[in-house]
């Protein structure tokens, strides 16, 4: 059964030069989409009492505690839930905070990215770190305390020291939970045309996440997945959701899904959306064998790991023989650990992660 709900929130008033993601500054137009908005859930949605419901972006606290008690309206959202809302610290103050307390939502994800305002503005954040500071303060005094705040690593002229200075700072803010990014140029953004000077190489990214993860976990955090780390028992349940390869809806623009099996994701073209929100761009039901892939794929980002017990019963295989190359040759070298059947990523394990769950999906 579907138990989680990730929403698109499309809207920005720019766009960051690092970002790829689908956004618009569109602002006029908010109401047309959430009307087509509406329309999906109302026609996809089966009514499943929902655990978690995350709103993404683009900028959701662009929207009024009212337009979100709208979407809420169509949802049937479980008392425990935990309701995330992206922040951008621009965009909110004391009063709007006030008012999300009237809605469900119950945990704010903020787009810190960095303390420097010099990176900052290179980057084309619209916000100053004072920002981070104020929204941590007047989220907490509406009575929010779930807060996780975003940082990118290897941003143009960043150096190692300051961004473990900005993790500390963080630690010291007293959020519940914080993510980390590694920069990545993707086509389509402002840094893919104009390229940035002074970027960090691949030794330095790796530094960093090897100190982040030092810092975090010297200051109380729990790295629990490969960049994401919390408190307090306060790791994000919905994207464990994902992590476990659980199924969830994805609603509004090109927002992706997976229900009954099949992997789904929304029109990009906020004109195609608009006029038809139930026409999908790409549709795919997984074959058993992509279905066990997503499991090891997305599995094994979690510092747990997977248990070959679980995946054995859910898939009727046998996982230590079927991929006995790939964890004997890794178990060797260190970068996977066997903990009583839970094969997981050491941490120069998660440094070339990407590599190696590579070899899995072409086995």
């Amino acid at each position: 059964m579907v138990k989680s709900a990730y929403i698109h929130i499309p809207f920005c008033r720019s766009k960051c030069h690092y970002c790829s993601f689908v956004s618009f500054p569109i602002l006029e137009r908010k109401g047309q989409y959430l009307n087509s908005l509406k329309t999906q859930i109302l026609n996809e949605y089966k009514g499943e009492i929902l655990d978690t419901v995350y709103l993404g972006g683009g900028t959701p606290s662009l929207l009024t505690a009212s337009q979100i008690n709208e979407i809420f309206g169509t949802l049937n959202i479980a008392d425990n839930a935990e309701v995330t809302l992206e922040v951008n610290p621009e965009t909110v103050d004391k009063e709007y905070f006030d008012n999300l307390k009237n809605t469900r939502v119950n945990r704010l994800s903020i787009g810190s990215q960095t303390f420097d305002d010099k990176i900052l503005k290179k980057i084309g954040r619209r916000h100053k770190s004072a920002d981070v500071f104020r929204v941590v303060e007047e989220s907490r005094d509406a009575g929010f305390n779930n807060i996780s705040l975003d940082f990118i690593y290897g941003l143009p002229e960043q150096s190692l020291e300051s961004f473990v200075s900005d993790l500390k700072t963080a630690a010291e803010l007293g959020v519940e939970h914080i993510s980390l990014y590694g920069l990545k140029i993707e086509e389509g953004c402002f840094f893919a045309r104009q390229y940035p000077k002074n970027l960090a190489d691949d030794e330095l990214q790796a530094d960093m996440y090897s100190n982040a993860i030092e810092c975090l976990t010297q200051n109380g955090f729990e790295h629990y997945e490969i960049s994401n780390f919390s408190r307090n028992g306060k790791s994000s349940r919905h994207n464990i959701n994902y992590w476990r390869n659980q199924e969830y809806y994805g609603f509004g623009l090109a927002a992706h899904g997976y229900v009954d099996g099949i992997r789904y994701s929304n029109k990009t073209n906020f004109e195609d959306y608009c006029f038809n929100p139930l026409e999908k761009d790409f549709s795919q039901n997984l074959s058993p064998q992509e279905m066990l892939e997503e499991e090891i794929f997305l599995g094994l980002r979690l510092v747990e790991g997977l248990n070959a017990h679980k995946i054995n019963e859910k898939f009727n295989i046998d996982f230590e023989n079927k991929y006995k190359n790939i964890l004997n040759k890794y178990l060797q070298t260190g970068h996977i650990l066997n903990k009583n059947g839970a094969y997981m990523f050491s941490k120069k394990g998660f440094l070339v992660s990407n590599y190696i769950l590579a070899e899995f999906l072409e086995n």
